[in-house]
């Protein structure tokens, strides 16, 4: 059996872990909160410019912490269920965030003088910028040398969780149960290779590694910096290591009709609207008839109109060059146009997940 059957705790032990997890997370959520204030202080001390985000209402406010409540709840539900072991709850890569968060000090004058000047195109002279897309030739973020350098990819997972509020393996654990559940009732998809489409640092593989024991993992991302990084935190783990590639995501280097599963997580609102097609396109074309695609990616405006200030302070304070396009992209027609089936939309917390399969016959995506 592929999904793994993790034993759940006695009612007391697992309320006792429960509680745990719950104070962990909610010491990141609030170190997160001491980072963004300190450091929007100390930006408007060194570099004042125009205000730049709206306020968030009391409503609004409420409704993150409900969001943020309900996204714990369900992680440790489905850590109960057996879709992951509880121990999952509690990692995190500690001593590399100590060891390079100083460094994220030492980053952001850069990253707030490229912002204030509006330069996003910056990159070290040895970094050979025609090997890339135009698109992924951007300061994202207004990082340093973008997804492009090992300071970058040493740095990512340290921003991403400040961001988040140290939610954002939770977020992307979030895509382990639709997979487990479909494969539980599709026999005909074994062995079990899932591919994680722009897997940068490995996160989300290594979720998956604990989802999914005896799967075939695989991993493609652009950056060779982020895929260095992967093969450093999956070289750690027990079992067999995941099969990086270097490579584009508009044109995966897969036979046709290959994987049984395919995760895609934090990618689409860095797109341009055509290249978000042409990856839907191609994840079509690699996944098994009867496999599954779950995407995971921001909530959007289209269906989240109330948290549009939100949004927009995100798209105000990073460069995001096509995020404002993504919120109000239906990624429902660009599935459909792929011939995939649309089984279930879900949010979580600041994330929004696709769950699609491709039917046993799939006509050709509509050009």
């Amino acid at each position: 059996m592929l999904i793994a059957p993790f034993a759940t705790n006695p009612p007391l032990m697992a309320e006792a872990v429960r509680s745990s997890y719950q104070a962990l997370q909610w010491g990141k959520n609030l170190f997160a909160i001491a980072h963004k204030t300190l450091s929007a202080r100390l930006l408007g001390t060194l570099f004042p410019t125009e205000e730049r985000t709206q306020p968030l209402t009391p409503e609004l406010q409420a409704w993150i912490k409900e969001r943020y409540e309900a996204l714990l709840n369900q992680d440790w539900q489905d850590a109960d269920a057996g879709f992951y072991p509880a121990s999952l709850l509690f990692d995190a890569p500690w001593q590399e965030f100590f060891q390079f968060y100083p460094t994220l000090w030492l980053d952001l004058p850069q990253m707030w003088q490229r912002a204030r000047s509006r330069r996003f195109q910056e990159f070290a002279a040895s970094i050979p910028l025609e090997a890339y897309p135009p698109y992924y030739r951007q300061n994202f973020h207004y990082q340093t040398d973008g997804y492009l350098s090992e300071t970058s990819a040493n740095l990512y997972d340290v921003q991403v969780e400040i961001l988040f509020g140290g939610t954002a393996d939770a977020m992307r654990r979030r895509v382990i149960a639709p997979i487990a559940q479909h494969l539980q009732c599709q026999p005909q998809l074994q062995p079990v290779r899932i591919l994680d489409v722009a897997c940068g640092t490995g996160r989300t593989l290594k979720q998956l590694r604990y989802g999914f024991p005896k799967a075939a993992l695989f991993g493609i991302d652009l950056s060779p910096t982020y895929l260095r990084k992967a093969n450093r935190l999956l070289a750690e783990q027990v079992g067999d290591l995941p099969q990086l590639i270097q490579g584009s995501a508009e044109a995966l280097p897969y036979v046709d009709n290959y994987f049984s599963a395919i995760t895609c997580v934090f990618l689409f609102h860095e797109l341009p609207a055509p290249v978000r097609q042409q990856v839907i396109n191609e994840c079509a074309r690699v996944l098994q008839p009867g496999g599954i695609l779950v995407i995971c990616d921001s909530i959007q405006a289209l269906d989240s109109p109330e948290q549009r200030p939100m949004m927009e302070n995100f798209a105000n304070l990073f460069h995001e060059p096509y995020y404002r396009n993504y919120i109000e992209d239906d990624l429902n027609q660009r599935l459909e146009k792929a011939g995939l089936l649309l089984q279930q939309v879900q949010h979580h917390f600041m994330s929004k997940y696709w769950v699609a399969l491709k039917p046993e016959s799939v006509p050709l995506p509509r050009r």
